[in-house]
């Protein structure tokens, strides 16, 4: 077995079936593609675990099912814990609206399974913003949900302003990695000239430039270089 399919069967417990096709037609691409990965995916300005969920939840912002799916099982295996999982969720929210929360209830469902917890589907699939939330604290269980509490009646309350400072402000996951999520879900839609408010807003409450250069790398992983293009024009210059 080749490294590049080593590679991802560690990862992922089996080799995909996009990367034994990529292996199949080119394994010299494989191999670029895993260095690169291997490259980016490590720990750094932010953490494995920081990147994985973050991909997770940008990945639910666009409604990117399938790599939504892989890297909420990076997440959990790294540490990421179901409050904090929730948390970046509710940040899809604030880029897709109630059809990203949606989508985010397959991988919520996908880490309590990981986690050996028993999901019990609804009767009827979740459509409302209310039975979201219901669902997503029914399926927590003990767990913290305040936050999820908190959230849904600002929502509710329908003040713009409010929802995102509620949704962003301090919980399990901290305000600096929230608006550095904002920032991911503008440059995986090659949205660059957008995203340069959550930037600075991301700036103003703590986000290191290094930690943007982060969110950018991995942003190349699941949008492609273009996506690097978008986040670089907004970036820092090196001083050495």
């Amino acid at each position: 077995m080749s490294k590049g399919l080593e590679y991802f069967k560690e990862v992922y417990d089996e080799v995909p079936g996009w990367v034994q096709k990529m292996h199949d037609y080119s394994p010299v691409v494989l191999d670029h593609y895993t260095g690169l990965r291997g490259e980016i995916m490590q720990d750094d300005a932010l953490s494995r675990k920081e990147k994985d969920v973050l991909l997770a939840s940008m990945n639910a912002a666009r409604l990117y099912v399938r790599s939504m799916g892989y890297h909420t099982k990076g997440a959990i295996e790294f540490g990421t814990t179901l409050p904090e999982l929730v948390e970046y969720f509710l940040v899809s929210y604030l880029y897709g609206g109630t059809a990203a929360l949606k989508v985010s209830l397959e991988a919520l469902a996908y880490a309590l399974e990981l986690k050996g917890k028993r999901v019990e589907q609804p009767e009827k699939d979740p459509e409302t913003i209310e039975e979201i939330f219901e669902t997503m604290i029914t399926w927590l269980g003990d767990e913290d949900t305040s936050f999820l509490v908190t959230s849904l009646a600002a929502i509710q309350n329908g003040d713009k302003e409010k929802v995102e400072e509620t949704l962003l402000g301090e919980g399990h996951v901290s305000s600096r990695m929230k608006h550095l999520n904002m920032v991911g879900n503008y440059i995986t839609q090659l949205r660059g000239a957008d995203a340069i408010p959550w930037i600075e807003k991301a700036r103003a409450v703590g986000a290191a430039e290094a930690e943007l250069a982060d969110v950018g790398f991995i942003c190349v992983l699941t949008a492609g270089i273009p996506a690097w293009f978008e986040i670089s024009d907004s970036l820092q210059l090196v001083t050495k």
